[in-house]
């Protein structure tokens, strides 16, 4: 993603991303298509608009894509401790059960239940923390990746921008029925500024 920084145009940025197949390149095709299909329309802001609606739907595929799984790692932290809790509960009531049919207190009567009591929530805590730190690791991950995204899409969008721009101020002649894409590669020709990877 950070390759689109430094580009002059949408053509050249496929030219950048051609040999990588991620979302970069998926936002420029989008782009690219969309400004295809927008062939002589003057609406520069309806282009733009509708360019930006096809990269933050990609945008919000990519994010539920990365999403799926967290759901069950914050579930599992914040039942486990319940889970643990109720386990304790039956400990100590097993306790009071024991106590109750021998008549007596002694530790040979109550150990038992407790025991149980401390493994139940031993094991609930065992299954919480982990989860809860896993989570939160991924959250953070996923906050990252995502303000990724939205930096290439705003990028994408700077070059539509650009390029629709330069189509306004310097228009070019055109073969019939040649995309406008085909006409910012002239431009960009024209400007003398470079292109591809060059």
């Amino acid at each position: 993603m950070n390759k689109l920084a430094g580009v002059r145009s949408t053509l050249e940025g496929i030219e950048q991303v051609a040999e990588i197949n991620g979302e970069g390149a998926q936002f420029l095709a989008a782009a690219t298509a969309e400004l295809k299909v927008s062939t002589g329309s003057t609406d520069r802001e309806g282009i733009k608009e509708r360019i930006a609606s096809h990269l933050e739907r990609i945008e919000a595929s990519y994010g539920r894509r990365i999403l799926r799984g967290t759901g069950v790692l914050a579930t599992i932290g914040a039942t486990a401790p319940f889970v643990g809790l109720f386990g304790t509960v039956w400990g100590i009531m097993n306790s009071f059960i024991g106590i109750s049919k021998s008549h007596t207190t002694n530790l040979a009567v109550v150990a038992p239940g407790m025991a149980e009591a401390l493994l139940a929530t031993a094991l609930g805590l065992a299954a919480a923390i982990p989860a809860v730190v896993i989570y939160n690791v991924f959250a953070r991950s996923i906050a990252g990746y995502r303000a990724e995204l939205g930096d290439a899409a705003a990028e994408v969008l700077r070059l539509v921008s650009r390029d629709l721009e330069r189509t306004a101020a310097a228009p070019l002649e055109r073969a019939p029925g040649e995309p406008a894409i085909g006409r910012r590669v002239r431009l960009a020709d024209a400007t003398g500024g470079p292109r591809g990877s060059s």
